[in-house]
């Protein structure tokens, strides 16, 4: 051990919620709490550790226009690495986006694979779009496809309508879910309005995103199930822009998104509060930028929700969620230094001091 060279953490290091150490050590890439004996080059940073951010709604691989080439892809990730956001959950990417798994300077990704829309009812080259016919065969590549999660558009603006309505028949979603969980993945969806939500839950659904349309009757749903929710509120901060563009033409969906707007920390206080699981969520990848973990945990503090369950929803729970180890004995040593307890103040997250990524300073 003696020609290899040795991070030492100092200070503060969040284990857990309540389980604080004074130090740990990175050796060969790998975090321990034993001092390795004989070591020579040692490297000290102080500060308060945590585990490595995650952002578990985002999109790798993807623009406003659909899918993106490996320079661009890249660029996404960096700026979700040098936000501290070292594990991300890409709730759906029409790219191929396998190669940075073989790079150990760029985030861990959990896929969902592709979204899976209904035939004209989502943004144009995000998703397969299929008739209820081929949801269920589509669910079963894109399970095979994906890192254990698989991605449903639930509910999305009807022309014919003017405002959201479920994509999907109750019998063909329920059909869905239980192929995905039978080939061994989760299910989540996408959904904006309260219309396709019961139906979801009650077939069997693991996870909502955003889930702004969440009412009174059906949060003790959501609670008795499990069913966790990502509410992306940096997202649900556009929709008063997105209303006013399509107020001649649609003047019912654009009341609609305001209402959702209006109650968005109500809902999701409402949640906290019943026992729902929450985690963060940023949607980056479509019309926001990467990198935005930070301004996402602000926001479910001012929804009301403590700041250490904030912070736990980006990073003990979240990785807990997802399967992913944190800062235990052993584990990759993927881990954010701090200037302070983000416990007591979560805005020391939008400054990382130091990052540290499989073991190496990366920034």
């Amino acid at each position: 051990m003696s020609d290899r060279a040795v991070l030492h953490v100092k200070g503060r290091v969040l284990v857990g919620p309540d389980d604080v150490r004074d130090e740990l050590w990175v050796v060969d890439g790998r975090t321990t709490y034993e001092r390795p004996s004989g070591a020579r080059d040692i490297r000290t940073v102080a500060g308060w550790a945590v585990p490595g951010l995650v952002d578990a709604h985002c999109h790798v691989g993807l623009d406003t226009r659909g899918p993106v080439d490996e320079a661009t892809s890249e660029k996404q990730a960096l700026a979700d690495r040098d936000a501290g956001t070292l594990l991300l959950r890409d709730a759906g990417s029409p790219s191929d986006t396998r190669w940075i798994d073989d790079r150990d300077d760029l985030p861990k990704i959990i896929r969902a694979g592709r979204h899976i829309a209904r035939t004209r009812r989502y943004i144009r080259n995000f998703a397969h779009e299929v008739e209820p016919g081929d949801l269920v065969a589509l669910v079963a590549q894109e399970a095979r496809r994906g890192d254990g999660w698989v991605k449903l558009v639930g509910d999305w603006i009807d022309r014919e309508a003017g405002d959201l309505t479920a994509c999907w028949p109750r019998g063909d979603v329920e059909a869905a879910i239980a192929e995905a969980h039978r080939l061994g993945a989760r299910v989540t969806a996408h959904c904006f309005a309260e219309v396709a939500l019961r139906d979801l839950v009650e077939a069997g659904i693991d996870c909502v995103e955003h889930a702004t349309g969440l009412t009174g009757d059906l949060i003790p749903l959501f609670a008795e199930r499990g069913v966790a929710i990502v509410p992306t509120l940096v997202n649900i901060a556009t929709f008063p822009d997105l209303a006013a563009g399509a107020e001649t033409k649609f003047p019912r969906w654009s009341a609609h998104m305001r209402r959702l707007h209006e109650r968005r920390y109500d809902t999701v206080r409402d949640a906290y509060d019943a026992g729902i699981p929450v985690f963060v969520g940023t949607d980056a990848g479509g019309s926001l930028a990467h990198g935005l973990v930070a301004d996402e945990v602000a926001e479910l503090v001012k929804a009301g929700i403590p700041p250490l369950e904030a912070v736990s929803a980006t990073a003990w729970s979240a990785r807990a969620w997802l399967g992913r180890p944190g800062l235990e004995e052993g584990a990759p040593a993927d881990l954010v230094v701090l200037d302070g307890d983000p416990r007591v103040d979560v805005r020391v997250l939008a400054a990382p001091r130091r990052i540290v990524l499989n073991g190496r300073v990366v920034g």
